[in-house]
């Protein structure tokens, strides 16, 4: 089997590209690079695996952090509590994972199941199941496509640890374990439902850690060359750019375990006079450009600083700071029907229908089976 070990280096890459995919949420990325580097300055490994590499009735099992931004930046982990996830979920099911994976590929949680993986000794998976970041936990590819909402284990930094055994639905699920999560002080780690090699590759958003590494080593290469790093990365990812401007006004506050809240900016250079909206639910859901809706979930909205690319997320958004606004393109496996009806705009409460930002091309593999 093919594995692609990283360095410090490649984690600095990939924190960098996880930050933009995560849509202005999926936790904290510089934390989580540093738990990354913390990892592998103990001597342990981070080994990426194809899905490719998997047998079809290998067990694998994602993690990562669960909670409102807001409070994470704040509130620091212990440092095992997804590798206890882990373990716990292998108990629940009497059968070890052979490897992990991340649920989103957005923000910290890109790393996340790096740290477990570690710790574990295990192989992370060069997939997830978003493409992305979202706020709940029915918002993925495994869930929509028809993997089981249960077992799933939550875990906090004080030692607690809750293993949901049986669950009705993904929805009932992220409620139970959101409740959990506020209890735990509005973070925690969270395990999903095990699933096949088979189902992996069935139903995965594929090979989005070489993804996330590419698109955060554009980003450097073109600031190390005196390039635009914004152009950088809507070349990279096939994007549009949607706004520049400056940052207004935000209001935002905690409230059911989410950040919640809206940008508003005044446009700068080619966008003077006009004005963007930006509301969020820990990510960036949907943009208004003077009214008019321009994006909306579940293509991505990024956020990042106009002239480093230096992506911004929805805890660290304030006045006075000067963006690009960039519209990415989502994974088709989430536009479809079924998938439209959990992670379009109307599953957050906008009566709109999706119109497709462009066309997503699927990222080049750098490990192959």
């Amino acid at each position: 089997m093919n594995e692609w070990s990283l360095t410090e280096l490649d984690l600095e890459y990939i924190a960098l590209g996880a930050a933009i995919l995560g849509t202005g949420g999926g936790g904290n990325v510089y934390l989580g690079k540093l738990r990354g580097w913390e990892q592998l300055r103990a001597g342990r490994r981070i080994r990426i695996i194809s899905p490719e590499a998997l047998q079809d009735d290998d067990l694998v099992i994602a993690v990562g952090g669960m909670g409102a931004p807001t409070v994470g930046f704040e509130k620091f982990e212990k440092g095992d509590e997804c590798y206890r996830a882990v373990r716990a979920l292998e108990r629940a099911v009497g059968k070890r994972a052979v490897a992990l994976m991340t649920d989103e590929i957005g923000g910290s949680n890109a790393i996340e199941p790096m740290i477990a993986a570690a710790q574990a000794d295990l192989p992370v998976v060069d997939v997830d199941g978003m493409g992305r970041a979202f706020p709940e936990l029915q918002m993925n590819t495994f869930f929509i496509y028809g993997a089981p909402p249960a077992p799933g284990a939550l875990c906090d930094e004080k030692g607690n640890t809750v293993v949901f055994t049986e669950a009705t639905s993904p929805v009932w699920l992220e409620k139970l374990a959101r409740a959990g999560t506020i209890a735990m002080g509005c973070t925690a780690a969270f395990a999903l439902p095990p699933i096949t090699g088979g189902q992996l590759k069935a139903w995965g958003v594929k090979h989005t850690v070489s993804q996330a590494w590419r698109l955060g080593a554009a980003v450097i290469r073109a600031r190390a060359e005196k390039r635009d790093p914004v152009e950088a990365i809507l070349k990279h990812e096939h994007g549009q750019l949607l706004f520049r401007g400056k940052i207004m006004d935000v209001k935002r506050w905690t409230t059911g375990g989410f950040a919640r809240g809206k940008l508003e900016m005044d446009g700068l250079a080619d966008d003077a006079g006009r004005a963007l909206d930006i509301e969020f639910q820990n990510e960036n859901l949907i943009a208004r450009l003077d009214g008019e809706i321009i994006c909306a979930v579940p293509d991505l909205i990024c956020i990042v600083d106009a002239e480093s690319g230096r992506p911004i997320s929805t805890e660290e958004t304030r006045y006075g700071l000067r963006v690009a606004v960039l519209g990415l393109p989502a994974t088709p496996l989430f536009r479809t029907p079924e998938a439209l009806a959990v992670v379009g705009p109307r599953a957050f409460g906008y009566d709109l229908d999706y119109q497709p930002l462009g066309e997503y091309v699927m990222p080049e593999p750098k490990v192959k089976p």
